[in-house]
């Protein structure tokens, strides 16, 4: 068995030695000794990896970077392919609202288009385009980008982006919401999120003022839906040419329907539950009144739900037995997390007014947070306003919201394992995924999806393949799941680096149910009028916890092959022990 230094610097998975705890430096002499021992189990675990019929003989075949299975093309109905888009650098369009660099932006969009890529998404900052003042918007270096796109081929997700850049997980650039906004903040701070301790967070609007004329006499919605269509009559030829075909309604933070409260410029780290973020004056009069009509008005906001980086058996409220699970602790994260699904629904509202009739989808996104989904107390979700628990569903009264405006789900981390996390964070990425796509689907609306952090490995990809069709390729039809489409983060020259890009490549055709790319495949019918509106009785009933679709072991459109598999996780069972 003769293998080379260079078939084993990485497998087709895509895995390097410093990931696996091993420098480069090292390979010379300790590398040949691993592999040695690796080539030694290997050949006791009896494993064949190719045989030759007239002399028996046992080979191993070192890997191809982009070697694929699954079906061709020949054999699979188009109602197996997912779209995959590809989401932009969060500067694409710079703080000084400029499109700069447009040649290297053109020579990666044909590449994009040349791999089968459908389109891209991009941020539509409020601080860059209604920056000058209320209600001056300046959408010409958009329209530029737009142009490029069209020109090349490709599709746009446009998001609309009333949030903060900077601050979260990944952000590495800084576009602050209107100065004209933030100067309202300075006279009245409880305009943004604020936690226990009274720390504001200028990220985005609270969803208290959502209602509230305290913008040049306009509230909070108003301002959004002036920004949306706008968007619209600026935007309408690239409407109308079927170029943008998705709107995502920004909700929150990070443009998620949620709270900011795990924001790392405060001092979060993982996997710490984060903070409740309702005590600004507005909300603190809100549950006020809620608890006294309630006939409690002794009740009042949590006073023991720690800090950012507490875990929960070291709060009173999350622990053992904790206040969560008294009525009054359910009573206020009902009303927490109930206040999130208003505010969603109101800006939907008026996202579905704005864009009626387009041959748009609309959609919204929820974040997966899934450390302590494990623990009893679901701790980090429950402060981020999702009041999901082992018998009660916080996603599913999402998913029925979200169908009145038809409304598409889309949701993170869809590339996480639970192995790839640490014990003492009880993380259930793959377990909160099931559980999240399923109430979508069981809501008969589309669900699409987005891996958290960026990256480039096999094990990574063939998450996302399983998480897309959880029960594998149908030759005969449809699938009996399917997510609607994928947006990968994100274009960037590591991305785009040789080996990296091939394995990208094939994940994209994988995607596509080894299909040739197919324009004609993601075209949205005209956006209807939203549904009447759903109480929240109704909204409340979809708490009740069921059990998720089954997913399959894994994907049955992986790249690379068992056997690859196997290498890897050898390999790193003997770097792991240097």
């Amino acid at each position: 068995m003769n293998i080379s230094m260079a078939s084993v610097g990485t497998s087709n998975l895509g895995i390097l030695p410093e990931v696996m705890g091993f420098p480069h430096q090292e390979l010379s002499v300790v590398m040949i000794k691993k592999l040695n021992l690796a080539r030694k189990q290997l050949l006791r675990q009896n494993i064949t990896f190719s045989c030759n019929r007239k002399t028996g003989i046992t080979r191993a075949i070192a890997p191809e970077a982009t070697k694929v299975t699954g079906p061709t093309s020949s054999s699979v109905p188009l109602a197996n392919y997912v779209p995959v888009y590809l989401m932009l650098p969060l500067d694409v369009i710079s703080i000084d609202n400029v499109f700069r660099d447009q040649g290297k932006c053109e020579k990666q969009f044909k590449e994009l288009r040349e791999a089968g890529v459908d389109g891209i998404m991009l941020d539509i900052w409020w601080g860059i385009v209604e920056a000058n003042g209320p209600g001056l918007y300046d959408w010409s270096a958009y329209r530029s980008l737009f142009q490029l796109v069209q020109k090349i081929g490709l599709k746009i997700q446009a998001i609309m982006s009333f949030h903060q850049c900077g601050g979260n997980i990944g952000d590495d650039v800084f576009i602050p919401i209107p100065k004209w906004v933030l100067a309202i903040g300075e006279n009245n701070r409880d305009i943004f999120y604020t936690n226990r301790t009274g720390t504001r967070n200028k990220e985005c609007l609270s969803l208290a003022v959502d209602n509230q004329p305290l913008f040049e006499g306009r509230t909070a919605i108003q301002i959004y839906s002036d920004y949306m269509r706008s968007f619209r009559e600026n935007m309408s030829d690239f409407l109308e040419a079927g170029s943008i075909v998705d709107i995502e309604v920004g909700l929150g933070p990070a443009g998620e329907l949620r709270y900011p409260s795990y924001t790392q410029s405060q001092g979060w780290k993982f996997p710490g539950i984060g903070e409740f973020q309702c005590y600004d004056k507005y909300m603190r009069t809100d549950f006020k009144e809620a608890a006294t009509k309630a006939g409690h008005s002794e009740w009042d906001l949590p006073d023991d739900a720690g800090t950012y980086n507490n875990v929960p058996a070291e709060t009173g409220f999350f622990g053992p037995n904790g206040t969560y699970l008294t009525e009054k602790g359910k009573f206020f994260l009902t009303w927490y997390s109930s206040k999130l699904l208003l505010h969603g629904d109101q800006i939907l509202d008026e996202a579905n007014k704005a864009f009626l009739g387009c041959k748009v989808n609309l959609s919204a996104k929820a974040t997966g947070i899934h450390w302590w989904y494990k623990d009893a107390s679901h701790a980090a979700e429950l402060t981020a306003g999702f009041y999901n628990l082992d018998n009660r569903d916080g996603y599913r009264p999402i998913a029925r919201m979200l169908s009145r405006h038809y409304g598409t789900f889309n949701f993170t981390c869809l590339e996480m394992r639970n192995s790839e996390h640490p014990a003492y964070a009880k993380s259930g990425p793959q377990e909160l995924v099931q559980q999240v796509l399923s109430v979508g689907w069981k809501e008969n609306i589309d669900v699409a999806g987005e891996n958290a952090l960026s990256r480039y490995d096999g094990y990574a990809y063939n998450q996302i393949l399983l998480n897309a069709r959880p029960n594998g390729i149908n030759k005969n039809g449809s699938p009996k799941l399917k997510m609607a489409r994928l947006t990968y983060l994100r274009l960037s020259e590591k991305l785009l680096q040789s080996r990296n890009f091939r394995t990208f490549k094939t994940f994209v055709k994988k995607m596509h149910a080894d299909l040739d790319y197919c324009p004609e495949y993601d075209k949205p019918a005209p956006l209807g009028r939203s549904k009447g509106e759903i109480s929240m009785d109704e909204l409340l009933e979809a708490t009740q916890r069921t059990k998720p679709f089954p997913w399959d072991e894994q994907t049955d459109a992986r790249i690379g092959s068992l056997l690859a598999e196997y290498w890897d996780r050898l390999l790193n069972k003997f770097f792991q022990s240097n």
